[in-house]
């Protein structure tokens, strides 16, 4: 009910903007004496991996909305009219209007329309992933609680650590999650928060370089996701329906129906799995994990200037903490769960042809708990931190000749609340002064966190500058604020069919708030005689790239990027007393460097598909700067004033492939592969203490001596069939295999109790789509 009232006053007082590089196309079709035509549209761009089919309504008006910025290609026909084949493009918020007049077929005549598409976005002046909705709809399916978090890894640059932590270019917990417009700035892992399901989303943005001013706080990476909306009026929908290996089970439903000027849309997901979180051994002991997710949208559209639009969410997920084999022969039971309701409500007004703005207001109330049962080892801990975060985001977009300017504010306010205690069963693994056992601790704080940007986007014939700055400020155990330039361009080169591109960051990112309280607090002093700790300080950063993308006879795409990130105090995190609850922590700097580069096929022939390559070397300095440390832990922190080591996301080489080709028009196949050199690690115990918890398998896939995970290699196939197609159906069966070849990847290795994660093995898939 707390929630309720509070989403009540969000929507009367602060209105959700809509998502940062997407606009909106009006478009209206009349015959030759103005009269509206209810005409066949199609919408396409192979750049942003974009295509939708519609039908105007009875006066000949379409509205399409979400659209990423582009060069999109218009194909609108109707019968007994010629057809009409012509290219727009979406840089702004501003919605783009297009009238478009068809005239009468002649008689005999035949008219074709050249299939070739845009492939190359000639005024980008940076690098952006696209992920389009054929790609979501014929991804190899994915566990539960991973389904964005897998699409997110198929990309160049991006690494998973265990339980599908994201990492983008070597950075810890600095992936930003932007759904429908609003920031979320949590670990959003299947371990830590409830996620969106992939199947309700239409598309998906991606930057690591290039990033906007108006986003800040956590830039390692920038995921902006889409949730789908039908153009069409009336009702639609969508049933998908999945279950395989691991006594997996998955659905998801989808409705949207559109009448006059309203919009109302519901989805709901549920999963279940024995297969939840990465494994620490391959006997996949104790991993059972439930999810659901449930969210309602309404939006109207009261004149053609103004749209009011909003939404609410409750996601949930529930689940086992994998043993050890020393837990499992104990009889550990762990139990982790997380629960979150976001409510949304935004508010767009367009004052001219060439001035927009939106007001956005979100209030999210999240919790995550942890349980043990007696006989866990070698402690018992509980854990149950929750917040609520209030956030409002005012902007306005402007178009004036050549240029398109942005500017807003937000303010984002988490109040914090952590609750946690424990009891040692095992004191030989931990300090001899360490306590049993102590009071709970108990502590809430607010988080506060304002920003503010101004940003615009210049197009100077074959150049395009993007150029902004930024404000933040920060405080919870800390009072600081900092100004952040960005800077991209861009070349054009038509002889070529290619885009040159340079782009600088400058980021401020501030430290992650998961169990910040107790790491910095008083109790800790009653855990060790032995603590050393130190205020985490945002990272300061500048992030460098410069690339091209080549387009090669409209049907293959090439594109690479060389990148440079130098970070102050970067954010890293360990991990208290063995219990699976972690903090942040930060050390001096560090430097991380490297290529990457994509051949993307769009079609030739039957066969289309993707091939990429990632090269990161990243190392970290000494000293500490910020976190908490006990016991020998503390010694070594003072010591160790200078030197480097790998950064844990240090894995040299990656590669990632995956093509389809289409037998007939409803039969297709698709086979890839996933292979990385392996992650770094430290052991701080014998070889024979890591035999003796995680078995001989494991440790033949560790090579001790030079501190790496063995090079994984994950096979894929998938077969896709058509089984039923009309002009308002479409029902799709689709069967996936994911790591055929049936090798024990071992994703990390962190030591006695924590940090071990192990791959899915051989695995298959059945999945149902259903869209009407």
């Amino acid at each position: 009910m707390k929630i309720l009232c509070t989403f009540s006053l969000c929507f009367v007082a602060a209105p959700l903007v809509a998502q940062v590089s997407t606009g909106e196309l009006r478009l209206k079709v009349t015959d030759s004496t103005g009269l509206g035509l209810k005409a066949t549209v199609a919408l396409s761009s192979e750049a942003n991996q974009y295509f939708s089919e519609l039908t105007t309504d009875a006066d000949g008006s379409a509205k399409i909305k979400t659209l990423a910025y582009g060069v999109y290609r218009l194909d609108i026909e109707k019968q007994g009219f010629s057809p009409i084949s012509n290219t727009l493009e979406i840089r702004s918020a501003i919605p783009v209007e297009r009238t478009l007049h068809l005239s009468i077929a002649p008689i005999n005549t035949v008219i074709r329309v050249s299939d070739t598409g845009i492939l190359l976005d000639p005024n980008r002046p940076s690098s952006i992933m696209q992920i389009g909705s054929a790609e979501i709809e014929d991804r190899v399916a994915s566990l539960p609680g991973r389904s964005v978090q897998d699409l997110v890894n198929s990309q160049p640059g991006w690494l998973y650590e265990g339980n599908a932590v994201l990492h983008p270019r070597g950075s810890e917990y600095q992936t930003q999650l932007v759904v429908d417009g609003v920031p979320l700035t949590d670990n959003r892992s299947p371990g830590f928060g409830p996620e969106i399901e992939a199947d309700d989303l239409d598309s998906v943005s991606i930057y690591t370089a290039g990033i906007p001013a108006e986003y800040g706080r956590k830039l390692g990476g920038v995921v902006e996701l889409n949730t789908r909306r039908k153009a069409q009026a009336g009702l639609h929908g969508q049933l998908v329906l999945g279950g395989g290996s691991y006594d997996t089970l998955q659905s998801f439903g989808q409705l949207q129906d559109t009448w006059g000027k309203n919009t109302l849309s519901a989805s709901a997901s549920g999963s279940g799995t024995s297969h939840y979180l990465n494994p620490v051994v391959p006997e996949n002991f104790t991993n059972n994990g439930t999810t659901a997710d449930f969210a309602l949208m309404y939006e109207r559209d009261f004149t053609p200037s103004d749209r009011l639009t909003a939404g609410v969410r409750h996601e949930l997920s529930r689940f086992e903490i994998p043993n050890e084999f020393l837990q499992e022969l104990a009889g550990q039971i762990q139990n982790g769960d997380n629960f979150e309701t976001i409510g949304t409500v935004s508010y767009q007004h367009i004052f001219s042809p060439n001035l927009l703005t939106n007001l956005v207001g979100m209030v999210r109330d999240n919790a995550n708990d942890l349980y043990s049962n007696p006989l866990s080892t070698p402690i018992i801990a509980f854990q149950k931190n929750s917040f609520r975060e209030r956030y409002f985001k005012g902007a306005a977009s402007f178009h004036h000749g050549i240029q398109e300017f942005k500017a807003g504010i937000e303010s984002d306010t988490a109040f914090l609340h952590e609750n946690f205690n424990y009891f040692i069963t095992d004191p030989s693994q931990f300090h001899d002064s360490t306590p049993i056992a102590l009071p709970p601790f108990i502590q809430s704080r607010p988080d506060l966190e304002q920003g503010a940007f101004v940003e615009d986007l210049i197009r100077l014939g074959r150049w395009t500058v993007s150029a902004g700055i930024r404000w933040d400020h920060y405080q919870l155990l800390l009072n600081q604020n900092a100004f952040s330039p960005r800077f991209s361009v861009g070349r054009y080169l038509p002889s070529f069919s290619t885009v040159l591109h340079f782009s600088f960051d400058r980021v401020f990112q501030t430290p992650s708030n998961e169990n910040i309280l107790i790491s910095s607090s008083g109790y800790i002093q009653s855990l060790n005689p032995q603590v050393l700790k130190l205020p985490v300080k945002p990272s300061i950063g500048n992030y460098y790239e410069g690339g091209s993308s080549t387009s090669l006879a409209e049907k293959l795409r090439v594109d690479a990027n060389f990148y440079r990130r130098d970070v102050r105090k970067y954010a890293d995190d360990d991990q208290l007393l063995n219990t699976g609850v972690s903090y942040p922590i930060a050390f001096d700097k560090a430097v991380i460097y490297g290529a990457e580069g994509k051949l993307s096929l769009v079609r030739v022939g039957k066969l289309s598909g993707y091939l990429s390559y990632s090269y990161m070397v990243g190392n970290v300095w000494f000293p500490v700067t910020g976190g908490l440390f006990l016991g020998d832990d503390v010694g070594a922190a003072l010591s160790q004033l200078s030197g480097h080591f790998p950064d844990s996301q240090d894995q040299r080489n990656t590669v990632r492939t995956r093509f389809q080709y289409q037998f007939t028009p409803r039969i297709w196949l698709a086979t890839g592969l996933l292979s990385g050199a392996g992650l770094p690690f430290e052991f701080e115990g014998e070889q024979s203490d890591a035999l003796a918890q995680y078995g001989p398998a494991v440790v033949s896939r560790l090579n001790f001596e030079r501190g790496r995970v063995a090079p994984s290699l994950s096979i894929q196939a998938s077969l896709g069939v058509d089984i039923y197609k009309s002009e308002r159906i479409n029902s799709r069966f689709q069967v996936d295999g994911d790591n055929l070849n049936n090798r024990l990847n071992i994703i990390d290795f962190g030591g006695l109790f924590s940090g071990n994660a192990i791959g899915p093995a051989r695995s298959f898939s059945l999945r149902l789509n259903t869209s009407f």
